[in-house]
């Protein structure tokens, strides 16, 4: 007997949505990024506006990350009950009031109030790695997550515009122009993307952990129990470090040229570019090189490239004076700003690398729980991103070292590998 070929109407349509899914779905990720981060490249105009200091600076980057954190996971759950498309559409419609307020903000309360509801958008984030994880291409599923969390290139955009805008119109008009193309990829989503209905049932071993066909209860009860389960704890948490980490250096980077090498705040923003450009490509390099094999030891020497750089740029300007035979020697160190970007930009491909790498190692090993595991890493990355800004100006005001935030996220990443290494030790007890 001859072998039922396959319906090419079927392959078709699985085709064309999956080249929907990789192409509109980073769009939806660089527009949510890129609105996180105007008050990033605005921040010094806002602060001269409002006269506030620095650490009600770092809890307006913060309340976006937190919100967003806290938001990730229920929302990822939403997507399985009632589709992706559908929620990544509506967060994305429901950032646009937000963005026109703060345009029209006059007090820092509301500005405050108004990067709460940019947050709200991170369900679009959670929701477009379920979308895209579930509806993508299946054998290059890597190169596909890879794809969609380039769109943090995103921030990249502020970058480049912002300043231009703020020079050329004011500060006030830059968040009424993201208005237009927010709404632009809201409506290619309404009208090319779809939320394919299942038309054989799932298996319980095939049943994701939010999305539960009796009672709620029920659905969270087994949330609950998949929690308790070390391995869907250790990839997120990973994760959650590459993650955060990006967010808040993406956020912070601008400010910290800006006041470290005394640049302009266009000038500043440029040069944050390269490392938001490095941090993309390594996402879908990471992506698709887990699609060719499986890169569990790339996390070991990613993470250690990471921690040298990270040991690297920590050393702030210091003068070190040396009692000679023939007197006293005076050292002087300055990290000027060339070697400064030598060090951060490999720093971003490896951090690129390190997150498409473990996104693609969570689907593969928990692709089943794509929406609680994504949705877990998603969430304890934003609530580490949250945190990030308050311990650099820790840095900066408390302790008076501009490079403490380096410092923080080196020992970020020790603890990040001490996890690895614990469950490495693990591994082969559970296997026995």
């Amino acid at each position: 007997m001859m072998p039922l070929r396959e319906d090419p109407v079927r392959d078709a349509e699985g085709g064309y949505r999956s080249l929907v899914v990789v192409v509109l779905s980073p769009l939806a990720f660089a527009l949510v990024f890129a609105c996180w981060t105007l008050f990033a490249v605005l921040g010094l105009e806002l602060k001269a506006a409002l006269g506030f200091g620095e650490v009600a600076f770092a809890a307006l980057l913060a309340v976006p990350m937190l919100v967003g954190g806290l938001a990730s996971l229920p929302m990822a759950g939403l997507a399985v009950k009632v589709g992706g498309r559908r929620v990544m559409l509506g967060c994305l419609l429901l950032i646009c009031p937000f963005l026109w307020w703060i345009s029209q903000a006059g007090h820092y309360l509301e500005f405050l109030l108004a990067g709460a509801g940019l947050g709200l958008g991170a369900g679009s984030l959670a929701a477009g790695l379920v979308y895209v994880a579930t509806q993508g291409p299946r054998q290059h599923a890597g190169l596909a997550l890879g794809l969609y969390g380039a769109g943090m290139l995103g921030a990249g955009l502020s970058y480049l515009l912002l300043p231009l805008i703020s020079q050329a119109y004011g500060w006030r008009l830059a968040p009424q122009l993201y208005l237009l193309p927010v709404l632009l990829v809201a409506g290619l989503l309404w009208l090319f993307a779809d939320d394919p209905v299942e038309t054989t049932p799932r298996t319980v071993d095939d049943a994701l952990a939010l999305d539960d066909p009796g009672p709620v209860a029920g659905g969270w009860r087994r949330a609950r129990e998949r929690l308790a389960c070390w391995r869907l704890w250790r990839l997120a948490f990973i994760y959650s470090f590459f993650f955060g980490a990006f967010v808040a250096l993406a956020l912070w980077l601008p400010g910290y040229l800006a006041a470290q090498y005394q640049l302009p705040l266009g000038s500043a923003a440029l040069w944050a570019l390269p490392f938001t450009l490095a941090v993309g490509l390594g996402q879908v390099l990471g992506g698709a090189l887990a699609d060719w094999r499986d890169f569990r030891a790339l996390r070991w020497w990613v993470s250690a490239f990471v921690l040298v750089c990270l040991f690297l740029l920590s050393y702030p300007p210091f003068t070190m004076q040396i009692q000679g035979v023939h007197g006293e020697l005076v050292l002087r160190f300055s990290a000027p700003l060339w070697w400064f970007m030598v060090l951060l930009v490999p720093m971003g491909l490896g951090m690129g690398i390190g997150k498409g790498s473990l996104m693609r190692l969570i689907h593969r090993d928990h692709g089943a729980d794509m929406p609680l595991v994504g949705g877990l890493a998603l969430t304890l990355g934003g609530l580490f991103a949250a945190l990030l800004p308050m311990m650099f100006v820790l840095g900066n005001e408390w302790i008076g070292i501009r490079s403490a935030g380096f410092m923080f996220l080196y020992g970020s990443l020790v603890v990040c590998m001490l996890v690895m290494l614990a469950d490495h030790a693990r591994a082969p007890r559970a296997a026995a």
